[in-house]
């Protein structure tokens, strides 16, 4: 198969996919090392396509019509699992997180959490690593992309971290 045809290969698996596609998964399917599999994906992006590449794998975002916003937030480390929670619950999906360092400027971690088990294995990686939230570094405050079905869904999210002092 020729690197196009591979890249289109490609492209159709993560539209068609609801769950996140792991590279390893994709060069073994096309036979070719998962570096080349990382090229093609930085092809496809280059070309406009919107793949998001995330710990669970390669996702297309697109297609499926949402609406999203960018919210601020702060809490403790403690109150993470609750905000992910509380937004996964009212429909939404968290998109990203992002924090304003002084000396880096804008730095953004992919989360791409759409169910409780996304949420519960995120913490749970959290709590198996030594490294710490990009929302330590700022005091708590972070910015996240959520997304939901509908404007009232999006309302309703922020309502409620609003209500539990986030």
């Amino acid at each position: 198969m020729k690197g196009d045809e591979r890249k289109l290969e490609i492209l159709n698996l993560l539209k068609e996919s609801k769950n996140p596609i792991k590279g390893a998964y994709l060069a073994e399917r096309f036979g070719v090392t998962r570096q080349v599999i990382v090229q093609d994906i930085a092809l496809l992006k280059a070309q406009g396509h919107n793949i998001v590449s995330t710990p669970q794998g390669y996702i297309f975002l697109g297609g499926n019509e949402s609406y999203s916003r960018v919210i601020a937030v702060k809490h403790g480390p403690k109150d993470i699992e609750e905000e992910l929670k509380t937004i996964i619950k009212l429909g939404g999906k968290v998109i990203d997180v992002t924090i304003e360092h002084k000396v880096y400027g804008e730095i953004t971690g992919k989360l791409m959490l759409k169910s409780l088990y996304d949420v519960e294995k995120f913490i749970e990686r959290l709590r198996e690593s030594s490294d710490m939230p990009l929302s330590n570094l700022t005091g708590g405050v972070h910015l996240h992309t959520i997304e939901a079905d509908s404007e009232e869904n999006l309302e309703r999210i922020v309502k409620e971290l609003d209500k539990r002092d986030f």
